[in-house]
């Protein structure tokens, strides 16, 4: 795009267009720092859809920075729990302490200081600051960048690093510096809402007249998709065990001192939050959890008096892994003593749960709760 009279055009056409299409969202309602920081971080790899019910509890339990800071972190794990890349929510308090201990609990305004901050990036720092304290500095994220990238035509891997730097760029020459925040939120919806991955509309996009993709009849190709990694196939099995009461077993957060019941390749796969004794399976699923679980629980022994019957089978993903769930239910008039473990119903780890789990623990219980496959244990 030339820089004389185009990209004045371009930003008057595309702020007007955002200030009367915009998204009424509950983040875009306030200038609250705090709030456009937990706005931004649980947006991270989430759709807005999901986050919008997430962000209202969230402020419920944790209206300001200090709150957040002084609350123990099983609460705000329990608040964030189903939203998944949990370690957003350790970070989140981390900074949160941080800007309570070093700037007496107010957002700093600095960019180096922001960025400073447990789980803080450059986008992230410009999303704040332009929004929050209209700070001119430009943000690219995957939005931002393929809004770019198809109005200048740019090939090939958008996130390589000189190409990023390229778009980066690109996003501060066009920055609409009296209105930063503005602007920067109208390049993120045009890029969420109209300027799309796979299917852009091109005929209600305010900017087409300036697009060399469309141009080129490019706008589909532009940009490349990325090569992904390869997926990797996992198969888990968990034991939910119950007592006379209803009650299930739980295992607490893992932590990295190796001093932990799980079996430590679940560790990653787990979100190191609350969940039932779960393993990885090698060969033959109900027999290596069955050994598992007199390991865990050595006054139980192995005897085999525990029956333990499969229900049905669930699917999950957790970055590049496709994971097969096996879950097994056993009843026990007592459930045997684990340190630290947890008892609790079932019911409580449906959303919202009442303990902190993730998406993958909520699917064995659902699993639980549904009625049983009528499989042979032995399986």
């Amino acid at each position: 795009m030339r820089k004389g009279r185009e990209i004045p055009e371009f930003r008057k056409r595309l702020l007007t267009w955002f200030r009367q299409f915009q998204r009424d969202l509950p983040w875009r309602r306030t200038r609250d720092p705090y709030r456009i920081w937990l706005s931004e971080i649980m947006l991270q790899q989430t759709r807005v859809a999901a986050v919008i019910p997430y962000f209202e509890r969230f402020l419920d339990r944790f209206p300001d920075v200090r709150a957040l800071a002084e609350a123990p972190e099983e609460d705000v794990l329990r608040l964030w729990s189903g939203l998944g890349y949990y370690s957003r929510a350790r970070n989140l308090q981390a900074a949160a302490r941080e800007i309570v201990a070093k700037h007496a609990g107010i957002f700093p305004r600095n960019a180096d200081e922001t960025l400073d901050l447990p789980g803080i990036g450059s986008y992230t720092v410009a999303a704040i600051l332009s929004i929050a304290y209209g700070a001119k500095l430009a943000v690219l994220d995957g939005n931002v960048a393929r809004v770019i990238a198809r109005i200048e035509a740019v090939r090939g891997d958008l996130r390589e690093g000189r190409r990023w730097q390229t778009l980066q760029a690109g996003a501060d020459d066009l920055l609409a510096r009296q209105s930063a925040g503005d602007w920067n939120q109208a390049m993120m919806e045009l890029g969420a809402t109209i300027c799309t991955p796979k299917a852009p509309q091109c005929l209600l996009c305010p900017v087409a007249k300036f697009c060399k993709a469309r141009q080129f009849g490019l706008q589909k190709v532009i940009p490349e998709k990325r090569k992904k990694r390869a997926t990797e196939e996992v198969t888990l099995a968990a034991a939910v065990l119950l007592d006379s009461q209803g009650r299930t077993l739980l295992l607490p957060p893992p932590h990295g001192n190796g001093k932990h019941a799980t079996h430590e390749t679940v560790v990653p796969l787990i979100s190191k939050m609350w969940h039932f004794p779960t393993i990885v399976v090698e060969h033959d699923a109900a027999e290596e959890l069955r050994a598992f679980l007199a390991k865990l629980f050595l006054s139980w022994g192995s005897d085999g008096t525990l029956r333990l019957e499969r229900m049905a089978k669930a699917r999950h993903a957790v970055t590049y892994r496709a994971i097969t769930l096996l879950p097994y239910r056993g009843v026990l008039k007592k459930l045997p003593p684990v340190d630290g473990a947890k008892l609790i119903s079932l019911s409580d780890l449906i959303s919202p749960s009442t303990v902190a789990v993730s998406n993958l623990t909520r699917k064995i219980a659902r699993a639980a709760l549904a009625e049983p496959v009528a499989v042979s244990a032995s399986r």
